[in-house]
């Protein structure tokens, strides 16, 4: 396995400043956020550290050129959007970013993009499933003719009131990766998996690294803390920004020794990388950084050391 972590931490940097920042610390990877260039109200959205509308031969160039100087790896690419938005012309524009986002990738030899399935967060499953399959088959298809693996964050989106009530993403637990697997069968198809989203929907972080190994192409390392006592006042159907809150690995509520040694013994050796969303470490970017630091600190014991 390899440690990484999320740029999207590191808005203020530019790639270089990324790389030498994971090379300093001691990382091996970095997940590159490849947003379109331009704001985003929602948090670490927006983030771009490798614009894929200007990505040319020259700039592949200068981005090899980097990953060599700083003996770092992109472990993938990620962009994270809400592809089954209801409106369709703001659908296709996310559509279209994902499948360029799939095309830079196999420019620069990448096994891997990250992203959402979406969801129109005001219809059911069931009632979002024919979409999902007419779009995501043509995504998939272009993935597999550029052999580029797609993983899906298995977050479900519904942390605010313009989220309620069916959040914005439909990877979200195990009887859906079933039905989305079956109705797409392809290799180019599986998971980055975040144990946290399992922790606070009150499911177990670890049946799916058993069951779903095979389909496990990234990992993303983030804890979670439950506020029982706002939990027992909100209650579960509550937004669960009201009872719950990111935090660094370590600092909640999963057993990381547990959760490395299935992962070890699935066989598992791709990337593990840290996604930082803890708010007691954004007030600057030294903040940032030092949360970068500690949580590399922190997981470091669980990799085995580079020969």
């Amino acid at each position: 396995m390899k440690l990484g972590f999320c740029s999207a931490i590191l808005p203020d940097h530019d790639l270089a400043g990324v790389l030498k920042i994971a090379a300093e610390i001691g990382y091996d990877c970095v997940e590159i956020m490849c947003w379109p260039l331009g704001k985003t109200e929602r948090r670490y959205a927006g983030v771009t550290h490798i614009d894929l509308d200007s990505f040319n031969s020259e700039l592949k160039s200068k981005i090899w050129s980097q990953l060599q100087s700083y003996d770092i790896e992109i472990s993938a690419l990620g962009y994270y959007p809400n592809p089954l938005v209801a409106e369709e012309k703001t659908s296709e524009v996310y559509v279209l970013h994902i499948k360029r986002m799939i095309e830079v990738a196999s420019e620069l030899e990448l096994d891997v993009v990250n992203t959402f399935i979406g969801r129109d967060h005001q219809k059911s499953v069931d009632e979002n499933w024919p979409r999902f399959v007419k779009i995501w088959k043509d995504i998939i298809a272009h993935a597999e003719a550029h052999r580029v693996k797609v993983g899906i964050e298995n977050c479900p989106m519904i942390f605010s009131n313009d989220e309620w009530p069916g959040g914005k993403n439909l990877g979200t637990t195990p009887d859906i990766w079933d039905k989305m697997f079956n109705d797409i069968q392809s290799d180019y198809f599986g998971l980055n998996y975040d144990p946290s989203h399992m922790i606070w929907q009150h499911m177990d972080p670890f049946l799916p690294i058993k069951e779903y190994s095979d389909k496990f192409y990234h990992v993303h390392a983030k804890d979670v803390r439950i506020d029982s006592e706002a939990l027992n006042r909100h209650g579960i159907m509550a937004p669960p920004n009201l009872w719950h809150t990111p935090k660094l690995p370590g600092m909640g509520e999963i057993d990381w020794g547990r959760f490395f040694s299935y992962l070890s013994e699935s066989r598992y050796d791709g990337p593990v990388c840290v996604e930082v969303e803890d708010r007691a470490f954004e007030g600057s970017n030294e903040a940032r950084i030092a949360a970068l630091q500690q949580s590399y600190n922190y997981l470091k014991q669980f990799i085995p050391v580079k020969s």
